[in-house]
């Protein structure tokens, strides 16, 4: 497989779908669904202000590579980058103009293993925010950074703790809303009735406060649950309405991408994909699972933007409020192998971090890589 770094890569394979969704035994899985396409009526919304129905993708230019394992990416006051190794436990702090590395340490406490290690990051009032796993569980610390130059992370502080941990599906991405609340998805570890069970942190969404408590309004009085029902979330993002979307590992069937709402039920593991049963949300968008393994998701131009692992993609998913606005759309199929993650980085723009040294890749020459990306 050709992975070149291009200053500039335009394409577009559109994909008529139902809507989105992807698992694998490991979160990105090996699978065992054959690669079809499954066709859906157009959206019954029009609106004059929904995004044109065709979009498209200029890859500018590689900001950095030669990555180990990336997975989480926050930008710092200024435009800088922090990444995050989930098998080397560390973080890098990366120019946002020339893509130099600084090493800012090893994170203590990490324990790799499977899908599990030093996971995603975000950013807050002088604070670097980590999902991890540890010895005993997932869990999220902060540690102190000034974020000026010579600056180290601080000792990491717990957040939240006993998130449940396992090889596979550990969740991992957590991001700041518009609320100023911290979110986290996590996954069931392969153990499918936590997603239902209210009482475990696993196979939830959760909604926090910064010091790791209840958010205020949450639906469930004196807990972080936020919404549940879930198999393995990797993708959070929020569009200019304040509105959540998660991207979802489906198992064998189904992939998915799920407008959240509080205390509502996703499914897992009695309905995966769309199944029309009172009591559980259908998803907005749904794929075959050969087709995405969704990571990282982004909202920018109209659209929500979501990394590929498996499906080796980028795809874009245009909407008009809380609905799909047009069939979903793929682009840079093939070119840069797995997906990791994707993360807006205002107007038009965004970065998106490839996966193919996570040990399931086939890594070449540079990778990993963050790429900088230009939509419509």
């Amino acid at each position: 497989m050709s992975r070149p770094v291009v200053k500039a890569l335009w394409g577009a394979a559109v994909l008529v779908l139902v809507a989105g969704c992807s698992s694998g035994g490991t979160g990105e899985r090996p699978g065992t669904a054959p690669p079809t396409t499954v066709s859906a009526p157009p959206s019954s919304r029009s609106s004059p202000s929904a995004p044109p129905s065709a979009g498209r993708v200029s890859v500018a230019g590689t900001l950095t590579e030669g990555l180990k394992s990336p997975w989480g990416l926050a930008e710092l006051p200024g435009g800088d980058l922090l990444v995050s190794s989930r098998d080397e436990r560390t973080i890098t702090r990366v120019d946002g103009r020339t893509g130099a590395k600084t090493p800012l340490g090893e994170v203590p406490g990490v324990v790799p293993g499977g899908e599990g290690g030093l996971l995603g990051l975000a950013v807050r009032d002088g604070w670097v925010y980590a999902y991890l796993t540890a010895a005993s569980d997932n869990r999220i610390v902060r540690m102190r950074y000034g974020g000026g130059e010579g600056d180290r992370l601080g000792p990491p502080e717990p957040v939240l703790t006993g998130i449940p941990k396992g090889f596979v599906h550990n969740g991992g991405r957590i991001a700041f809303g518009p609320d100023g609340m911290l979110y986290a998805g996590t996954g069931e570890t392969g153990r499918t009735g936590l997603a239902q069970d209210r009482a475990s942190l696993g196979g939830k969404i959760l909604r926090m406060t910064p010091e790791g408590g209840p958010a205020p309004g949450n639906p469930f009085p004196g807990s972080v649950v936020y919404s549940y029902g879930h198999r393995n979330v990797q993708g959070l993002a929020w569009d200019p309405a304040g509105r959540l979307w998660a991207a979802e590992f489906g198992q064998n069937t189904w992939d998915e991408l799920n407008l959240v709402e509080p205390g509502r039920n996703y499914g897992w593991p009695e309905a995966e994909g769309r199944a029309g049963r009172s009591g559980f949300v259908d998803p907005v968008a749904q794929w075959p699972t050969s087709e995405v393994s969704p990571s990282g998701i982004a909202y920018a131009r109209g659209a929500i933007w979501m990394a590929g692992l498996r499906g080796e993609r980028l795809w874009r998913v245009p909407l008009s409020g809380a609905e799909r606005s047009g069939d979903p759309e793929a682009f840079l199929t093939g070119e840069y192998g797995r997906l990791r993650t994707v993360v807006a980085a205002g107007g038009d723009r965004l970065w998106l971090v490839t996966s193919e040294t996570d040990t399931r890749g086939t890594p070449g020459p540079g990778d990993d890589r963050i790429l900088r990306l230009e939509v419509r």
